[in-house]
């Protein structure tokens, strides 16, 4: 408590003009009447002034000043009261005691409700508009493209701004005019030792306004049974909304209330201002914490890695800021604790989830072949989801130390990524191998041996071209790519050798030339040429219905298929068919030009099966 230095008292008619209360002169008043009709003269100005509500601190400047002079100077005695009885008790003087204390609470009370008053008539809202951050929930990552692995009509969305910026943003939450006034208050209340109750009316009134600040951004607070209950969609958003909130009460509200409280309560010796601003704000840290630590703990999907990514992201890149708002004297030091201890929940979950996102593709098996045997759903969406990763790279990095390493050990061993340093580069080669062996359980569908390797053809390419378009060639490594190059073009080989085997066979010379005749068997040909005819039939009809939906893939196998194809048929064609010529019928067994089954190959694997029509010939 402070000195109390001379002040000039209220005056009446038959006061004295002036009373200094030291020890000495409280002891000869005492016995007369000037220390009563003083304090009866101060009694009545803040009793009329507490008793007028139309009166109120900012519209009559004269009675606010003398309103503020009587408080000062019954504080004033009543800390020499206190000092005097504490030598020399006497009833007359603690009955003068006690009324300066019963007078001056009844200041406080009014001076509190000023202080409210005041704060809540002149508080400002937060423009969230004019924040450079803030952006709408379609600005980030889609992560409804990632929903569901048997999502059919998903495609790749990338997020168009990144999360981690940091952008301090300061507003007035009071209008500047009002500081002065609340200053007055807050030191008269502070110097009469009500220090605790104004703190308690500012920490009040103050988190009202966050409510307003929830609202904006309409966040909610669930349990983890609602949050488990809502269907991706909803939960996407309010991961969203909470990586929005959580960014704007870090890096606007919480600097922004910390400068109000130390315009306040910044002059007073002691963490005032930092109880303030804990007292106002921790509330609702650990309500948006809760927020993160339910999600954190929910059972993890593989569609809520990328959203959990966000988080943790959003959170560590806020923990500096929040040891800085929180690491002073009178902070509760479970604020920064618990913030640690949510990232490293929501850091938890992100390992489950990619975890459960490698079994869900273990477990996404299927009883049916893929029409057309063109890449299927799950391919699609593995290599879309992955595609994403780069954005997350250095986190993953971090987060999947040891990961693989401890999957090894479970499984026994293994070869994939084993001599790479990059946590993340074995992860991606796990997940890339477990879907290749769910591919090649799934190609064991068809029947059809051309078309199983047709199928893993078709797989393996669009997962190779999808690591390019995305830019993760890095993370999978020149020795992953030239495997999987192989691979395409083998299975590419065994899938004409399937198909195009027997077909080749019809233009063998063995067993056209009769024993003992050097002169070709004229039946033998027309079997041959008939043979090839309906085989190739056939497979138009078969082949125009298979699918290769990258058009350079389809550009290659094509020509692949016309290299071997048609220069057997030309030469076959170009040896023999003179001897059937004058041959009753000739055009029903050569029915094709080689134009002609150049024009039919361009045909194949447009996803749309035909039947063939043979051109009409002059």
């Amino acid at each position: 408590m402070e000195d109390c230095s001379p002040v000039v008292p209220l005056t009446r008619s038959n006061s004295p003009e002036t009373t200094e209360f030291s020890d000495g002169v409280l002891a000869e008043s005492i016995g007369t009447s000037d220390v009563q009709e003083w304090l009866d003269a101060a009694q009545e100005k803040i009793l009329n002034w507490d008793s007028e509500r139309s009166l109120t601190w900012d519209s009559e400047p004269v009675e606010t000043s003398e309103f503020t002079q009587a408080v000062d100077e019954v504080r004033c005695l009543t800390e020499s009261l206190e000092a005097a009885l504490l030598k020399s008790p006497d009833p007359r003087a603690r009955q003068i005691q006690d009324q300066a204390s019963s007078i001056l609470e009844v200041a406080m009370e009014r001076l509190e409700e000023e202080f409210i008053r005041i704060l809540t008539q002149h508080r400002q809202s937060l423009d969230f508009g004019r924040m450079s951050f803030h952006s709408t929930e379609e600005d980030h990552t889609d992560y409804n493209s990632y929903s569901s692995f048997n999502d059919e009509s998903f495609e790749l969305r990338f997020p168009t701004e990144s999360a981690r910026s940091s952008n301090r943003t300061l507003f007035e939450l009071v209008e500047p005019t009002a500081i002065s006034d609340l200053k007055c208050i807050a030191d008269l209340m502070f110097r009469s030792g009500y220090n605790r109750e104004c703190s308690q009316a500012y920490i009040a009134t103050r988190k009202g306004v966050l409510d307003e600040f929830f609202s904006s951004h309409r966040l909610e607070i669930l349990s983890t049974e609602e949050l488990v209950a809502l269907d991706f969609c909803s939960l996407g958003s309010k991961i969203k909304r909470w990586n929005h909130g959580m960014k704007a009460f870090t890096q606007v509200y919480l600097p922004s209330e910390r400068k109000l409280c130390d315009l306040i309560f910044g002059d007073y010796p002691g963490p005032a201002s930092a109880t303030c601003f804990s007292g106002i704000s921790k509330g609702s840290l650990f309500q948006l914490l809760g927020f993160g630590e339910a999600i954190a703990i929910s059972p993890p999907k593989p569609e809520n890695l990328f959203g959990l990514l966000d988080m943790y992201e959003g959170l560590a890149d806020l923990m500096p800021e929040i040891r800085d708002f929180f690491s002073p004297e009178g902070s509760p030091a479970s604020i920064s604790t618990e913030c640690h201890e949510v990232l490293r929940r929501i850091g938890e979950s992100v390992k489950a989830s990619f975890n459960e996102f490698k079994n869900a593709i273990r477990k996404k098996t299927s009883n049916t072949p893929f029409p057309g045997g063109g890449p299927v759903h799950l391919t699609k969406y593995v290599m879309n989801y992955i595609g994403v990763i780069p954005k997350y790279r250095q986190t993953l990095c971090l987060l999947l130390e040891g990961q693989h390493d401890r999957e090894e050990e479970e499984d026994g061993g293994g070869e994939v990524g084993s001599g790479d340093t990059s946590p993340l580069r074995r992860s991606l080669l796990s997940v890339a191998a477990i879907l290749e062996e769910n591919l090649r359980i799934r190609s064991k569908l068809y029947e059809d041996a051309a078309l199983q390797h047709f199928f893993m053809m078709n797989n393996i390419h669009y997962m190779m071209k999808k690591v390019r378009e995305c830019d993760i060639h890095e993370l999978f490594g020149d020795d992953w790519m030239r495997a999987q190059s192989v691979q395409v073009h083998q299975h590419a080989l065994h899938y004409q050798r399937e198909s195009w085997s027997s077909v080749l066979n019809f233009f063998k010379d063995d067993g056209i030339y009769s024993p003992g005749s050097n002169q070709p068997s004229t039946a033998v040909l027309k079997e041959r040429f008939k043979s090839f005819n309906l085989a190739f039939e056939e497979i138009y009809k078969t082949q125009t219905g298979w699918l290769i939906p990258d058009d350079r893939l389809r550009d290659d196998v094509v020509i692949s298929i016309s290299l071997n194809i048609l220069q057997a048929y030309r030469n076959f064609k170009g040896r023999y068919e003179a001897y059937l010529t004058g041959q009753r019928r000739r055009e029903k067994y050569i029915k094709f030009t080689v134009d002609d089954l150049q024009n039919y190959l361009l045909d194949f694997f447009l996803g749309s099966p035909k039947a063939l029509h043979l051109p009409r010939r002059a």
